[in-house]
């Protein structure tokens, strides 16, 4: 189940905008994709909601993913995106963080703009028990690979402690 996302007027925080058929996620029933899984096929999923009425949000796929990933109870869950994985304020990459680290990013602007609801979405999963989350430039070729296979690291892992 899905709600519309309701975004608040930074001056005002009693004012909303609409936002349109931007969704937030309710809940999750992982049943068929678990059913898929059973049967051996590898399910792709949209990250579109419904609402009571039946309406349809879009809801941001990182959190998507993270949500996913908790109610399936994953052990890892690997984000590709178009950049190396979280940077520092001199662009370096960040390979292994903390949720006490990223809060710090959070604080002083670090992690910004489009990578808020990755990380806070990857946070809220390694928080809520899968043991890691990769964020990984997909565009390298074989990253996924690279990652799981080798002591490298090609992105930013991050767990809860």
């Amino acid at each position: 189940r899905a709600q519309k996302l309701k975004m608040l007027d930074a001056a005002d925080a009693s004012k909303e905008h609409d936002v349109g058929q931007v969704g937030d996620i309710v809940s999750i029933d992982p049943s068929v994709v678990k059913a898929l899984q059973d049967d051996a096929f590898i399910p792709v999923v949209s990250p579109i909601g419904f609402g009571e009425a039946n309406e349809s949000y879009n809801i941001n796929a990182d959190v998507v993913a993270a949500k996913l990933a908790t109610v399936l109870k994953a052990e890892k869950l690997m984000m590709l995106t178009n950049i190396s994985g979280v940077l520092d304020k001199a662009g370096q990459l960040l390979t292994d963080l903390t949720a006490k680290r990223i809060d710090e990013l959070f604080a002083d602007g670090t992690i910004s703009g489009g990578m808020l609801p990755k990380i806070a979405g990857a946070l809220d999963a390694a928080k809520s028990g899968v043991n890691s989350v990769h964020i990984i430039d997909g565009r390298v070729p074989h990253v996924l690979l690279l990652e799981i296979l080798t002591d490298q690291a090609f992105g930013t892992m991050i767990r809860s402690h």
